[in-house]
């Protein structure tokens, strides 16, 4: 059965490769979004193209709901979004894909019932099908070149959906350890000090207050794990001892 996750229908319009379909159903269940409705697929239904190429999401495609034409598709819809990236000359609104995902997550909080159509690989939805949408999701494409792949739509309007939800991480640090405390980062800075002025590094005099302040705010610049530091303590000792050699 599908998921209890409130989320919009997908809506295929006379796919036309089962291969697009099963991508399409890997892109969606990427997202988490399992609604998906066929509407008169031209390879016929079921597609085993379809099941190969959507791998682990072959459930989609099991519980997917097939239909003779897009009216029967969107009968229990109450709005209804049309991607496209082509000008169209029929008045609606016409929303971004970000927009349009926000928009469509608002409503179906406030229980309707949404649905996203997207076109056939050759051509894109024709302008009867954009007929039966409220509102044009436009994807904002090269104008020389505007021709999505299906799957490629899915997933785009997927990831929107996604970042929507504020389940998107836009910036991570990857840690295997700790952080190196203050206290280790300012014992780390005086090893390499006090060897570097054995060198003869901070030369001429007059520029050594200025050299050390700028040493230590690398270290400051450099968020260190105390691996980091374990290492850099280790990079110092085993100089020494080569040059004692």
């Amino acid at each position: 059965m599908p998921s209890e996750t409130p989320q919009p229908a997908f809506v295929l319009v006379r796919p036309q490769m089962g291969e697009n379909i099963g991508a399409a159903a890997r892109a969606m269940w990427n997202f988490g979004l399992d609604r998906m409705r066929v509407v008169a697929p031209r390879d016929g239904w079921p597609s085993e193209k379809a099941v190969a190429m959507a791998s682990g999401a072959g459930r989609l495609l099991d519980e997917a709901r097939l239909y003779d034409d897009l009216a029967g598709a969107l009968d229990d819809c109450t709005y209804v979004y049309a991607t496209t990236a082509r000008p169209r000359e029929l008045t609606k609104p016409v929303l971004s894909p970000e927009r349009a995902m926000e928009e469509a997550r608002a409503r179906i909080a406030e229980g309707e019932r949404v649905a996203v159509l997207f076109g056939p690989e050759r051509a894109g939805l024709e302008n009867e099908d954009v007929a039966r949408a409220n509102a044009i999701i436009s994807v904002p494409v090269n104008p020389a070149f505007p021709s999505l792949n299906l799957a490629q739509c899915v997933l785009l309007t997927g990831y929107e959906w996604q970042r929507t939800g504020g389940d998107v991480v836009h910036v991570a640090d990857v840690l295997r350890g700790d952080w190196a405390t203050g206290r280790e980062i300012e014992a780390l800075a005086a090893h390499y000090e006090e060897r570097l002025e054995e060198a003869g590094f901070f030369f001429p005099e007059t520029k050594a207050e200025g050299m050390k302040i700028n040493l230590r705010n690398l270290w400051s610049r450099m968020r260190l794990s105390r691996a980091d530091v374990q290492m850099l303590h280790g990079i110092m000792r085993q100089m020494v001892r080569w040059k004692s050699r």
